[in-house]
């Protein structure tokens, strides 16, 4: 292929999970249940925060953006992924990828900075209950969550902006279920190191910030949690706290090993692929009942709507009797 034709390619085919056609109803039918779940989760959980004033709290409030952050996720890679199943071209054009991977780099680290926003509001409410108030203001919890979605735009800006550098020849394959930035970096016919150096940078640099609010707010929690002569009080705190953890460790632990790690790159794709389906599919999946299920405080709330609802349906059901009669 001559100089003249590298940037002529700008389709590219998804080879996805299989081409055996028994597995990809199979496919198909899980990837859907997980969608549809987790958009009901999710955007649930978002309807429940906003409508219960009782729940216009800063832990509530971050966790409501993490639901709409998971649910937005989820919508830019299932819909295509379940499409592209049983396509026959599979086609998607490099805008398209472009804009794709956008959505999910938005997603993963508007997340990122909620979570360490949550760990801190742990902290606040576990070490300083007193000062729980002044501390998590009105005024810092929406600035929180301004910066979390501003860091989340400004941070796929940078690569898709350097993904224009870029021009494809090797082949019109992307060996992904989606449009992944490290798999159009090896379809490059230009050196993409500086593209590879940025994500080191960039990508390491925000997860380190976070992961280091995560792990101080987590260590004074602890600290704070040993000091407690109630047994009753440090399980409380601890309860609190383990499903925060669990999810802030499975994100994370995801994340650098799909972009941190040396040479990601250079490696194949077979080897990334569950982890992307972890943090695309099962992780947006998990979140609304880690936090929501296991929540008494929002369960209590759901009983009661679920027992208003029935007494509403059962007062209809009674008068049209009476009417009747």
């Amino acid at each position: 292929m001559t100089e003249d034709n590298h940037s002529l390619i700008t389709e590219f085919t998804l080879t996805g999970f299989t081409e055996r056609p028994e597995l990809k109803t199979l496919l198909f039918l899980i990837f859907l249940t997980i969608y549809l779940i987790t958009m009901v989760g999710n955007l649930g959980l978002v309807a429940l925060i906003v409508t219960e004033h009782r729940l216009h709290t800063p832990m509530y409030i971050f966790l409501g953006n993490l639901a709409l952050m998971d649910s937005y996720c989820s919508s830019a890679i299932t819909p295509k992924m379940l499409q592209n199943l049983f396509s026959k071209d599979r086609m998607i054009s490099l805008y398209e990828c472009m804009a794709q991977f956008y959505c999910l780099c938005l997603a993963e680290t508007t997340d990122s900075f909620l979570l360490a926003a949550m760990a801190y509001d742990r902290y606040v409410a576990i070490c300083k209950p007193l000062q729980y108030h002044t501390m998590m203001s009105k005024k810092l919890c929406i600035q929180m969550t301004t910066g979390a979605y501003i860091a989340g735009n400004i941070h796929p800006t940078i690569h898709v902006g350097f993904l224009f550098r870029l021009t494809f020849c090797r082949s019109h394959q992307i060996n992904h279920f989606f449009c992944d930035v490290l798999p159009l970096y090896r379809l490059s016919c230009v050196n993409p190191y500086i593209n590879e150096l940025m994500i080191f940078i960039v990508s390491g640099s925000l997860s380190v910030f976070t992961i280091t609010i995560v792990i101080i707010s987590y260590l004074f929690i602890l600290f704070t949690i040993f000091k407690m002569k109630s047994k009753e009080g440090k399980s409380k705190a601890l309860s609190t706290c383990a499903s925060h953890f669990v999810s802030v460790s499975i994100f994370y632990g995801s994340l650098l090993f799909m972009y941190i790690r040396p040479n990601s790159v250079n490696e194949e794709n077979k080897d990334i692929i569950p982890i992307a389906i972890f943090y695309t599919s099962v992780i947006p999946l998990l979140n609304p009942f880690i936090y929501s299920l296991r929540n008494r405080e929002v369960i209590n709330i759901m009983k009661k709507i679920m027992k208003k609802e029935i007494l509403r349906k059962w007062k209809m059901v009674t008068s049209q009797i009476t009417l009747d009669y």
